[in-house]
């Protein structure tokens, strides 16, 4: 890639293996996270908006259930929207895994964002 318009970056809805610089002890790093920042921002910024994936925990409002194979996956997963976080490109280090997420499974995760910052709207029908 030469030219600075030709690089690569990761894009919305991708899952990318994550290193989390303020959890250095974690035996599960690198982790997947799913991408939530638009892509004009990803392309744009130094940093991309995720939130990461587990391979356990209980559900709740702020909690996706993910299933092995979506993005790339090799397991079933939640997504702990409650922990976004910004991060460098840098610690993005290897992805996209597979092909981005269904738009469905990302509206989710993205209403759940608005969960956990207060903005509480009625689920769609």
């Amino acid at each position: 890639m030469d030219e600075k318009g030709d690089e690569e970056f990761p894009r919305r809805g991708e899952i990318w293996l994550v290193e989390t610089p303020d959890q250095p002890d974690d035996p599960h790093q690198p982790r997947p996270a799913l991408l939530v920042s638009e892509n004009v921002r990803n392309r744009l910024a130094h940093d991309a908006i995720v939130v990461p994936i587990f391979s356990r925990g209980r559900l709740g409002p702020t909690r996706v259930p993910i299933q092995a194979g979506e993005g790339g996956l090799r397991n079933d997963g939640i997504v702990f929207v409650e922990e976004i976080t910004t991060l460098h490109h840098g610690f993005l280090v290897d992805g996209p895994i597979g092909p981005p997420v269904r738009p469905s499974l990302l509206e989710r995760v993205v209403r759940a964002v608005r969960r956990a910052i207060g903005d509480v709207r009625p689920e769609p029908r």
